[in-house]
C-alpha cells in the first residue's frame, strides 16, 4: 500500500489523482487532518484516515501497511515544522514502512537565506538517520504566479528586489512526477532533483509577457528595504514581506538555478515551460498578492 500524507492539498491532492490513473484504489491510503474533505476519494475505493503531523498515534494509524509513505512538507509555519516532520517520520517506521518519501525543495541548504530551505535540509537529515530507505522530491519552485509577479497586467511593471534564475515548475508536473515514482518499479534514493529544463528569471517573465500581451512590461529593479517598505504600506504585514524578501535572496544565491533532465525523463515529455504557465495566468489571472505562495512541498 501507498499512504499519502496532505492529500486535501493541491500537490498531494493532484498526486493521488495521477496515482489512481496507475494503482488500483485499494492499494492506496491517505492519512489526512480532514476525512470529510476526502470523502470524495473514498468514494472511489481509497482508504481514508485521520491523520496529523501533531499525534503520532493517529498517524501510526493512518500509516498501518503501507509500503511507501509520501510526505508532504507541514505548511503549519507557526510550528515547531521540523519537529512535525519528525514525528511524521518516526511514526512511518514505527508502522513498518519500506520507504518514505518527502516533498522537499530544490537548493535544500542549512545555510539557504530563505529558511523553509534549511528546513527541508534539516529533515532530509532526519530521514537519513530514520533506518528507513527514503526518497527526497526535491521540487524546483511553484506557486502562484499572480502573487509572485504582482498587478502587472494593471500596471505594466513587474517591480520586484534583484533576484537570480529559477527552474520554475508547474505543480501538475511535479504531481505526476511523484506518481511515477511511487509506482514505478525504479527505486531512488536520497534526494531528487525535479526541474524543468529551463530556469528563468523575472526579467525573462517581462518578457514572455510583452510577447503574450503585445505591449511592453518593464522589469523594475527596487532595493531589498524600499521594496519591504513599499509592501508594508500597502498593508502587507512587515514578516510576511521579509519572508518573501528572503525567497528573493535565495534566488539571488543560485539556490533555484539548477536544471536536471530527470523530470522530462519521468514524464516522457518536456515539463511545462515558464512561457506556457505564465499563458495560462494570463488567460485565468489570480489576485495579486505579495507572497509568492506556499514552498515546493
Amino acid at each position: 500500500m501507498i499512504v499519502v500524507t496532505g492529500a486535501t492539498g493541491a500537490l498531494n491532492g493532484a498526486t493521488v489523482e495521477r496515482l489512481l490513473e496507475r494503482v488500483p484504489a485499494h492499494r492506496i491510503g491517505l492519512s489526512v487532518r480532514s476525512v470529510d474533505r476526502a470523502q470524495h476519494f473514498a468514494d472511489r475505493g481509497v482508504r481514508v484516515r485521520y491523520g496529523t503531523y501533531d499525534d503520532p498515534a493517529a498517524l501510526r494509524d493512518s500509516f498501518a501497511g503501507a509500503e511507501q509513505v509520501l510526505l508532504v512538507s507541514s505548511s503549519d509555519f507557526g510550528a515547531d515544522v521540523l519537529g512535525q516532520h519528525r514525528t511524521a517520520i518516526e511514526a512511518a517506521a514505527e508502522a513498518g514502512a519500506e520507504r518514505i518519501l518527502y516533498t522537499s525543495a530544490q537548493g535544500a541548504a542549512a545555510d539557504s537565506p530563505y529558511p523553509p530551505l534549511a528546513i527541508h535540509a534539516a529533515t532530509e537529515a532526519i530521514l537519513a538517520g530514520s533506518g528507513v530507505a527514503w526518497t527526497a522530491l526535491r521540487n524546483s519552485f511553484f506557486g502562484d504566479l499572480g502573487r509572485l509577479l504582482g498587478p502587472w497586467q494593471q500596471t505594466g511593471v513587474m517591480a520586484h528586489p534583484a533576484d537570480g534564475p529559477v527552474a520554475w515548475i508547474d505543480r501538475a508536473d511535479a504531481a505526476e512526477a511523484a506518481a511515477r515514482i511511487l509506482a514505478g518499479e525504479r527505486s531512488f534514493e536520497g534526494p531528487v532533483t525535479l526541474t524543468p529544463s529551463e530556469a528563468v528569471t523575472i526579467g525573462d517573465f517581462a518578457a514572455i509577457a510583452s510577447d503574450l500581451t503585445g505591449r511592453t512590461i518593464e522589469r523594475v529593479l527596487v532595493e531589498d528595504e524600499q521594496w519591504v517598505a513599499d509592501q508594508v504600506a500597502g498593508g502587507t504585514p512587515e514578516q510576511v514581506a521579509r519572508f518573501t524578501l528572503a525567497l528573493f535572496q535565495g534566488t539571488r544565491a543560485g539556490h533555484f538555478a539548477r536544471v536536471d533532465p530527470l523530470l522530462a525523463e519521468l514524464l516522457g515529455r518536456e515539463p511545462r515551460s515558464a512561457a506556457e504557465q505564465l499563458t495560462d495566468h494570463v488567460a485565468a489571472p489570480s489576485a495579486p498578492s505579495s507572497s509568492p505562495g506556499r514552498l515546493p512541498g
